[in-house]
């Protein structure tokens, strides 16, 4: 007989699901070795149900893990059906297809046990600081380029680590050390989540989660349902163009259709894959289309099975955002983070108040490589941030990463981890589009190779040909700008600088929403005085 939960018990039941993932971030956060998690939070923690069905989420993981993460869980499940699986088994993969879309995002799930019976998983992903090959850049033509591919298998059998895998990994990778210890930090998290899950069945005599998955993914499925029924019947279309690569643009094309209380949305009429690593793999697409369809949808609904439901997704094989084997896919983000703005696109012209302008991203980045004095191998990574868009209710916030919810690494711990001299770090003035409601503003950051040996640089930026629009009349954001040693230089390529050279990153600002000239006077007042507008005249309708 199925159990029934009264509301009261039901909320508490929640809280405690919450706590126990918040608690298993906040643990491998402070066991992680590199800033990739310990400041960027690059990771996210989620239990399922016995078949993979997200249940519930850390409240600081990014959209995209969250949506990826349990679809690792089930290719996980086709490999390694119930009856191969015992406690203390910890299963890894970095596939492309079956993981985030990435090889530096290495997913690891441990199933867990309740009286002999598997009964739910313990799940993270986190992005390691290196995981060989070229460094990440849009250059690599194939996978094999990219670094070391990790099946699905078993890191660790019943509580007993694969040595031989660990040994695979540290020698293929810069940075063995931080990587396996970011790896363990994962392990340390599943660990916890599943301490304190059995706790908590035991506390409310839960055989099993079926009747609370149930009950939870229930009502989220019913709550996305109704509220993807206000909203009329129709196919909806967006398209917008990408700074691509060699100059030449790609087009991203998507339909959403309403039909009831469901939506799909197909991405046919989009360009092709190519043999650069921008390609989106079909796992990633589908995170950014869920996340783009809550946000406008049910934004407070908690992201689990349930609220997807309702949605399905369709792109023609070999699309950019349905990349085939081998294609590559390290900088995935250059084109999946343009995906929810398409939803926006689309649901915009029948919920025009739900949506904001275009953000001054995908996020940008900077990839370094090199050797340090004794001839050991390091590798970083460093997140930058644009402008959001303004919207009907406020302007765009400066410098915040979207849709990643990744932070932004301290100059103090940049420059105490790489042999770099930040010179400075600032707010691009103007860069934000103007409007009723301004776009956030860009930044700008110079920094200097202080390096006795030559290190190697490549970047995660786009908007620098097609800046961020502004809608319902705003204004453009400024495109982003990417100089080394004062010349602008192609941000798709890999660079090698010598001690004294710099690079300087201008990000992407925001654009606008609504007319510059109804700005109000004391906004663009307070804008003038801090610095963030010194050319008023498109405010003043001099455009």
């Amino acid at each position: 007989m199925s159990r029934t939960f009264d509301a009261i018990e039901l909320e508490l039941l929640w809280r405690r699901l919450i706590s126990l993932v918040d608690e298993s971030a906040a643990a491998m956060v402070r066991t992680s070795f590199s800033t990739l998690v310990r400041e960027s939070y690059d990771f996210s923690c989620v239990v399922t149900d016995a078949t993979g069905q997200s249940l519930v989420q850390a409240s600081e993981s990014i959209p995209s893990f969250i949506g990826t993460l349990p679809e690792t869980v089930k290719h996980f499940l086709r490999h390694f059906p119930e009856d191969q699986l015992s406690p203390g088994d910890v299963l890894i993969t970095n596939d492309i297809w079956l993981g985030t879309g990435h090889l530096p995002d290495v997913t690891l799930a441990k199933p867990i046990f309740r009286n002999g019976r598997l009964i739910a998983f313990s799940a993270t992903t986190a992005h390691v600081p290196d995981i060989g090959g070229k460094i990440r850049s849009p250059e690599p033509r194939e996978v094999f380029e990219e670094g070391l591919q990790i099946p699905p298998m078993k890191m660790m059998a019943a509580g007993k680590t694969d040595e031989t895998l660990v040994a695979l990994i540290r020698k293929n990778v810069r940075t063995p050390d931080q990587t396996m210890g970011d790896l363990y930090a994962q392990i340390v998290a599943l660990d916890l989540m599943e301490d304190r899950l059995l706790v908590l069945m035991e506390n409310y005599g839960l055989p099993d989660l079926t009747d609370l998955a149930r009950e939870i993914q229930g009502r989220c499925e019913a709550a996305m349902r109704a509220a993807i029924r206000e909203l009329p019947d129709g196919t909806y279309r967006s398209e917008l163009k990408t700074d691509g690569i060699m100059d030449k643009p790609i087009t991203i094309r998507m339909a959403l259709t309403i039909k009831g209380d469901e939506i799909l949305i197909d991405f046919a009429g989009t360009d092709a894959q190519v043999d650069r690593a921008i390609n989106c793999a079909m796992c990633y697409t589908n995170a950014m289309c869920m996340y783009g369809v809550k946000v406008c949808t049910n934004s407070n609904l908690p992201n689990n099975e349930g609220a997807w439901r309702p949605i399905t997704l369709t792109a023609p094989p070999g699309c950019i955002v349905n990349p085939q084997f081998p294609a590559p896919g390290g900088s995935r983000m250059l084109i999946g983070h343009y995906i929810p703005m398409l939803v926006f696109g689309c649901l915009g012209q029948i919920v025009p108040e739900r949506v904001m302008a275009a953000c001054g991203s995908p996020m940008w980045g900077m990839n370094q490589s090199g050797v340090r004095e004794g001839g050991k191998p390091y590798a970083n990574m460093f997140f930058y941030n644009g402008g959001m868009g303004g919207n009907t209710q406020r302007d765009g916030v400066t410098c915040l990463s979207w849709p990643s919810n990744v932070s932004s690494t301290s100059i103090e711990i940049s420059e105490h981890i790489a042999p770099l001299r930040f010179h400075h770090k600032k707010l691009r003035p103007d860069s934000g589009g103007a409007g009723r409601h301004r776009g956030g503003l860009g930044q700008e950051i110079l920094i200097e190779s202080r390096s006795e040996t030559p290190i190697a640089v490549s970047f995660l930026a786009e908007r620098t040909i097609f800046p961020a629009f502004g809608i319902e009349g705003g204004k453009d954001g400024a495109p982003g700008e990417l100089r080394i040693n004062g010349e602008k230089t192609d941000p798709k390529k890999q660079y090698v600088l010598n001690k004294g050279d710099t690079v300087s990153l201008g990000t992407p600002g925001g654009g606008g929403h609504g007319d510059p000239k109804l700005r109000s006077a004391a906004a663009l007042a307070a804008d003038i005085a801090a610095g963030y507008v010194t050319v008023q005249s498109i405010y003043q309708g001099d455009d």
